[in-house]
């Protein structure tokens, strides 16, 4: 068995739509490192896409699991609850910003975090309205593609998406676009497109997740929210990519110091085991009548589990600085190859862990490269490292190691990545 064996068996045997970035496939993992089925070791700069942020395999999730699994798989938290399930929702609950008292609810997937969000937004306002943002992406089921901000390839031929969803500029101070500029554009769609009394709710990322690692200043959410509080909107924070120590606090929006009405959990909340949530305001949470939300495998007790583990983890290895000092390690290397490169190397950009450098064409802001952000993620695959790249331009490579990774695992990435980087260009 090898690499290429198994990725024809993969092409006849799973549909195009669900693509790989390179066929590498893994045999086993720990911490930063994986190792494919042909022994060969690769360095891990995305884990799983911002989901093992205490690192594969970590030995308290893992052990968390085995427990669990010895006792029982499956009842349905709608069935025949259990403690775990309670416990975790007590710990998102009290992780939440801000002082109101919090209620949450279990779901799988991300996708369907926001789409209960929505659900719970109306349910409890009475209204049709979602706003969201340019470059945003909140899924793939058909309500969160038409959230999403970015057609290619997340929305191609799967239209027609549900109606009284619009969508505003984000602010990027990279790209031109100011906070006037984003709330402008938002009071227009109030004149021209919904009124705001009929907006349940607004989306927002802190950190734009596959729109490039954008980020909503303080200020802007500052405004977002008085905003909201002025028109009755209810406000969003998507965390799904930014929450779980990720960018230096728990969740990012609390170092906006506001705090949201609803907000999705996943991915780095199990460390790679399927559990999402929806945490928000009780009286908000409770506006649907029972059984109005739930699913089959919500709150799976071997993610609730894990989930408990990933708590744990988190603050007994300070998991939120550790992501500041990782962060300012992969930023100091990108500094030393952007003063080599500024043609090149447009912008560097990180929130805590979530880190990012935007390539262009001879300086210029309005020339994306998005051949060589593509060829490098191809390129690291051949070479031991694993990179991950997006943008609402294709021109971006996001770094989203575990916020466990050691140093020099990093340094030893890096060196790779320069490498590949200097080869290319």
């Amino acid at each position: 068995m090898n690499n290429a064996s198994l990725q024809e068996r993969k092409v006849n045997a799973i549909a195009r739509g669900q693509g790989n970035m390179a066929p590498v496939y893994v045999d086993r993992a720990k911490n930063a490192e994986i190792w494919d089925v042909e022994g060969n070791r690769h360095i891990d700069f995305g884990a799983g896409i911002a989901v093992v942020n205490t690192g594969h395999n970590h030995p308290k999730v893992q052990a968390a699991v085995q427990a669990q699994v010895e006792r029982f798989t499956h009842t349905c938290v709608m069935v025949s609850p259990y403690e775990s399930a309670v416990a975790l929702a007590e710990k998102l609950n009290a992780a939440a910003p801000g002082n109101t008292p919090k209620k949450s609810i279990f779901v799988t997937t991300g996708a369907e975090a926001v789409e209960n969000c929505v659900k719970i937004a109306r349910a409890y306002t009475g209204r049709p309205g979602i706003i969201a943002f340019n470059g945003g992406f909140h899924g793939r089921t058909n309500m969160t593609m038409g959230l999403t901000g970015k057609v290619n390839p997340y929305k191609v031929g799967f239209g027609p998406f549900p109606s009284d969803i619009f969508h505003v500029p984000y602010p990027n101070e990279y790209l031109g676009i100011t906070e006037e500029q984003a709330l402008a554009d938002l009071q227009m769609r109030f004149t021209c497109d919904i009124e705001p009394s009929r907006v349940a709710a607004i989306i927002i990322e802190p950190v734009q997740g596959e729109g490039g690692f954008y980020m909503a200043s303080a200020s802007f959410m500052q405004k977002l929210r008085a905003l909201c509080d002025q028109h009755g909107i209810l406000l969003i924070a998507d965390e799904i990519q930014a929450g779980f120590a990720r960018t230096g606090t728990m969740f990012c929006h609390e170092q906006a110091g506001i705090e949201a009405d609803l907000m999705t959990a996943a991915k780095g909340i199990a460390g790679g085991f399927p559990i999402a949530a929806v945490v928000g305001k009780a009286d908000i949470m409770d506006a649907p009548i029972p059984g109005g939300l739930g699913g089959t495998y919500g709150g799976s007790p071997v993610g609730c589990a894990a989930g408990l583990a990933v708590f744990d983890v988190i603050e007994e290895e300070n998991l939120c600085e550790r992501a500041n000092q990782v962060g300012a390690r992969f930023v100091e290397h990108l500094k030393g190859l952007q003063a080599d490169y500024p043609q090149i190397i447009g912008d560097i950009r990180n929130a805590g862990a979530m880190i990012a450098v935007e390539f262009v064409k001879d300086g210029d802001v309005n020339q994306p490269y998005p051949e060589l952000a593509k060829n490098l993620s191809a390129k690291a695959a051949e070479n031991g490292l694993v990179l991950l790249s997006c943008g609402i331009r294709g021109n971006v490579i996001r770094f989203l190691p575990a916020l466990t990774i050691e140093m020099e695992i990093i340094d030893e990435g890096m060196e790779i990545f320069k490498r590949l980087f200097k080869e290319l260009v």
